[in-house]
């Protein structure tokens, strides 16, 4: 077999040997990394003609995802090692978002050329100081060559047991941000050097994008609106920041200098998810041009993900989802810019992440287990997504998991703890990003039985140091039923009427279980759950035991209460293809639509003639209707209150809550008989927790109960040799 053929290019001062992999100046070695040799070669293979990165990307990593930043860095280092700029001398030429083309002149030598040009140097007499030096040049570069090889030899090995010692390397947890109140949403920027992050400040009423340094300095405020800002995403050249501005009359997707300077809005979008607390996260694609970001056109119509020009403006849908479903949202970009991944929502907590091409198609699901997610991110090589969800736990023991990009069995990821949420990942450094967060709420009870009363006291009722709410009464007014996670994961729970003798009446031990209601003879709780997949609605004793099912729709039945006679359950469903409020007889059986123009949460009314409902989860206007069917009338407008669960039908009017701040809460009294707001009931000192149900009133009119954060805040935690 004849060897193998030599190639070789030169180029001003330079050679180039294909086969035996060097680069040469004048006869001595220049040092390249071997990719970089690589990407050198394929643009003089290409000389004279733009290359698209594309096509380097596939040349140079034929089997690797990689980011852009990989084909910058390694385009620097050839530009260092030529000395492209220096004395005139120009190489390589950018063409700015497409790709590089090599402009020198480019001589190349087939194998007998370069063989002859070599015997040619040999054989000539080296008559002149010039040809002396030329010579001892060879020889040196021969010595070096040698003695590189040795060197070489050794920081391979050296690099070897460095890179082995440095895989070993446990993972180190350390604070980033440890000032009072929230910081959240963390994202690096493109170098790895950065974190912006959404920052509450110490009383946590008004939320800003900030900017720190990983190793030194104070975090530099980019934001002072007034209006809460969130969804930090660094520009792929990290000159900008993306973020969404949600005021009380729209949202807003908002670019910010880095290093701080005049914002420019680039377009409106539904705010709604963002009142809801999901993780919208903007997405920056790699190209720079595109935004991706949740938006819908109507209330009616479920979230999906749409790409936003960051020059123009437009707006361009990109995913679909399902009729009937809450939608899509919290989007991220693969490193190469070609997939998709984000969280598709039944509903607010039955999420899923899925993928896509970026190009079109088919959304492809990932995970099947319609548990909480908060958060994704891909890893730098593209292999796998890093994630945040309540799986095996409660909304508020949030843990991170790691899933491959092709799909597969979700793992634990190792050394981090719960209540983690929202997460980031260093595009070219072992550094993981997270925050995590303290979540305490209890049930506090207040005395209103004196209506002209102005100074009431408010006692802490349930408690423990995780999530306790949902407080409903037996209707003998002497035991509480309420929601709690104290033992790892949310189950149904009773005490008795002074917060005493808890006791767990489920056990379910991970899926989202809650709204508990007692049934007007005192013996029976119907609640809802997804243990057995999807969220369904279940009876249990009032003293405990093995739950029964009441419904087996595919789709989702939630928040369930009794009719007074005990006969009927309501519910809602959005199995008609829109959430509707529908009745199912406590033995079992076919149900009933109630509702047809959205139907959320309902009870029924003293006398059980009518049922009081909400309309929809993001219109949350209080109506009612014939429990026979008939007529559906608006009550009362709940829509600027922010209170969307916080309501209770008693004999003459509905008790609900309202902000008067962010941080502070009231409740007021909505009168049948005038219809209208008559009087304010009670001021708390704090906000009511949104999501769960939180006001309750005892059968004799006397106590309220509510349920109050106590405790919230979360700071952004470094892991440092992530893996």
């Amino acid at each position: 077999m004849s060897p193998p053929r030599k190639q070789c290019y030169e180029f001003g001062p330079f050679r180039l040997d294909r086969q035996e992999r060097l680069l040469l100046r004048d006869g001595a070695t220049v040092t390249l990394m071997p990719k970089a040799f690589d990407l050198l070669l394929a643009l003089l293979e290409r000389h004279g003609r733009l290359v698209e990165k594309e096509e380097l990307f596939k040349t140079v990593w034929p089997d690797t995802i990689v980011e852009e930043s990989n084909l910058s860095s390694n385009i620097a280092l050839i530009r260092k090692a030529l000395g492209d700029g220096e004395d005139g001398l120009k190489f390589i030429e950018t063409v700015q978002k497409r790709g590089y083309r090599f402009v020198a002149e480019v001589r190349e030598l087939s194998a007998e050329q370069a063989e002859s040009a070599s015997r040619i140097e040999e054989e000539t007499p080296l008559t002149t100081q010039a040809g002396q030096r030329r010579k001892g040049a060879r020889l040196a570069l021969a010595v070096l060559v040698i003695g590189l090889g040795g060197v070489a030899f050794g920081l391979y090995k050296f690099i070897t047991r460095s890179e082995s010692k440095s895989s070993r390397l446990e993972p180190k947890i350390v604070p980033f941000t440890s000032v009072p109140g929230s910081e959240s949403q963390p994202a690096f920027s493109p170098d790895g050097k950065q974190i912006a992050f959404v920052g509450g400040g110490e009383t946590g009423d008004n939320e800003d994008i900030y900017v720190k340094l990983l190793d030194a300095g104070e975090a530099l405020r980019l934001t002072t609106n007034p209006a809460a800002e969130t969804s930090p995403a660094w520009s792929p050249d990290g000159r900008y920041l993306a973020f969404v501005r949600q005021t009380a009359e729209e949202a807003g997707v908002y670019v910010v200098p880095a290093l701080g300077g005049p914002e420019r809005k680039l377009t409106s979008v539904d705010g709604y998810v963002v009142t809801l607390g999901k993780p919208v996260r903007l997405a920056w694609r790699p190209d720079g041009e595109w935004l991706a970001v949740a938006d819908r056109s109507t209330t009616a119509e479920p979230f999906s993900i749409s790409l936003l020009s960051v020059t123009t403006g437009e707006k361009r849908k990109l995913t679909t989802p399902p009729a009937g479903y809450f939608g899509d949202w919290s989007p991220a970009f693969s490193p190469d810019g070609k997939t998709l991944a984000f969280i598709r929502g039944k509903s607010g907590i039955h999420l899923d992440i899925y993928r896509m091409p970026v190009s079109g198609g088919e959304a492809q699901q990932m995970t099947h287990d319609s548990a909480h997610k908060k958060s994704l991110a891909w890893t730098a090589d593209g292999r796998e997504i890093i994630f945040s969800s309540s799986r095996g736990g409660s909304a508020n023991t949030a843990m991170l998991w790691k899933i491959p990009a092709t799909g597969g069995t979700p793992e634990r990821l190792a050394g981090v703890g719960q209540n983690v949420f929202s997460l980031a990942i260093a595009p070219q450094w072992n550094r993981l990003a997270y925050e995590q967060r303290i979540h305490d709420t209890n049930v506090y009870r207040v005395d209103i039985s004196d209506a002209a009363s102005q100074s009431r006291s408010h006692t802490k009722l349930i408690a423990s140091t995780f999530q306790d709410d949902s407080p409903s009464y037996s209707p003998d007014g002497r035991r509480l039923a309420f929601v709690s996670d104290r033992t790892g994961s949310l189950e149904i729970w009773r005490c008795d009427s002074e917060g005493g003798n808890a006791l767990p009446l489920t056990n379910f031990g991970g899926p989202h279980t809650g709204t508990a209601r007692w049934a007007p003879d005192g013996q029976w709780l119907v609640f809802d759950s997804n243990i057995e997949g999807s969220q369904e609605i279940f009876v249990i004793s009032a003293e405990g035991g093995k739950p029964r099912r009441l419904t087996f729709d595919p789709a989702l039945d939630m928040n369930p209460s009794w009719s007074r006679d005990g006969r009927w359950i309501y519910f809602c469903s959005n199995r008609s293809g829109s959430f509707q409020t529908r009745k199912t007889p406590v033995e079992g059986g076919q149900s009933v639509q109630m509702t047809r123009h959205g139907g959320f949460e309902g009870f029924a009314s003293a006398d059980g003639k009518f049922i009081y409902y909400g309309k929809t989860i993001d219109f949350p206007s209080i109506w009612r209707t014939p429990v026979e069917g008939g007529e559906e009338t608006p009550v009362l407008d709940l829509q600027k209150t922010e209170h969307r669960r916080s309501w209770v039908v008693v004999e003459k009017g509905i008790y609900f809550a309202a902000a008067e701040t962010t941080t502070r809460s009231v409740v007021e009294f909505f009168s049948f008989a005038t219809g209208r707001v008559e009087r304010r009931v009670a001021t708390l000192e704090r906000a009511i927790k949104q999501g769960p149900p939180g006001l309750e009133v005892s059968p004799d009119g006397r106590w309220l109960l509510y349920t109050r954060i106590d405790q919230s805040g979360s700071d952004i935690m470094l892991m440092e040799n992530f893996r």
